[in-house]
């Protein structure tokens, strides 16, 4: 899949919204290694370096368009490719922290045993997932991809619940052992502006594979039922506005301490 940074940020700051609500419920006080899987352009994990000047800080990501715009940006984080579907890192980690990435990979189960085993005592995950799926946004998605000539190629990259309801996270983190996890949803209501301002969202994330999967005739008269499909399920307003609902999943997961390891964790302090 490829991604094009300039389309993902064009709602840059709706986007960056979330983060911000995810990095405010992080307690760590002084975390020494920070792992941002997913980090895309950048700007999360530049704000992760900022809040914990002393730690390493680390960006993950898989498109070689979003790192070149991120090291562009931001020449003194420490940036890597790498497919997140079987990414370790080089060290324990005090954080790992994603935001709208993993619910592109399937099997969560053991998606988040595999990242949790990578935190170090009293480390922590935190994440976002968009869990907008059932919404018009995505509806459309699904509707226009299985009504078309497209149907047969789209079948197989079609997704239409990757993210789980949040009981059943909190069932899986607690029983991998995480301490009280931390687990919430948000339904933002994002004002949007321009002709079909949804449509302009999606081409910055979910239609990306879709659109990626289609020769180019195909691929045009997909986007164009699409399009249509979202203008009709989210009018515009007389003053220009498109109301966009999106919900949004999060998650803060402790590990353990242990005894023998009090003498060497990153500190916390309390939640406000």
């Amino acid at each position: 899949m490829t991604w094009d940074p300039a389309q993902y940020l064009k709602f840059a700051d709706h986007r960056l919204r979330p983060a911000l609500d995810l990095l405010a419920r992080i307690d760590l006080d002084a975390p020494r290694v920070i792992f941002d899987l997913g980090c895309g352009a950048g700007n999360v994990t530049a704000l992760l370096a900022e809040r914990w000047p002393e730690a390493r800080v680390v960006g993950v990501d898989s498109s070689l368009e979003m790192l070149a715009r991120a090291k562009g940006a931001h020449p003194n984080v420490e940036w890597v490719r790498a497919d997140l579907a079987d990414w370790a890192p080089d060290q324990p980690c005090d954080l790992i922290f994603s935001n709208a990435a993993l619910h592109w990979l399937d099997d969560h189960e053991s998606l988040f045993k595999r990242l949790f085993d990578h935190l170090g005592p009293g480390g922590a995950l935190a994440v976002q997932m968009p869990r907008n799926h059932r919404a018009p946004s995505h509806r459309c998605l699904a509707d226009t991809a299985e009504s078309g000539p497209w149907a047969e190629a789209l079948r197989e990259i079609l997704r239409p619940a990757p993210v789980a309801e949040a009981a059943v996270y909190h069932a899986l983190l607690c029983g991998l052992g995480a301490v009280d996890p931390d687990i919430w949803e948000t339904e933002y209501l994002h004002a949007l502006t321009g002709a079909n301002p949804v449509l302009e969202w999606t081409r910055g994330t979910a239609l990306r594979p879709l659109l990626d999967a289609l020769p180019p005739d195909h691929a045009e008269g997909f986007l164009a039922a699409y399009a249509a499909c979202v203008a009709h399920a989210y009018p515009r307003r007389a003053d220009g506005v498109t109301p966009f609902p999106f919900r949004r999943l999060f998650m803060v997961a402790s590990a353990r301490i242990h005894s023998k390891d009090t003498g060497n964790l990153p500190r916390r302090h309390a939640r406000t």
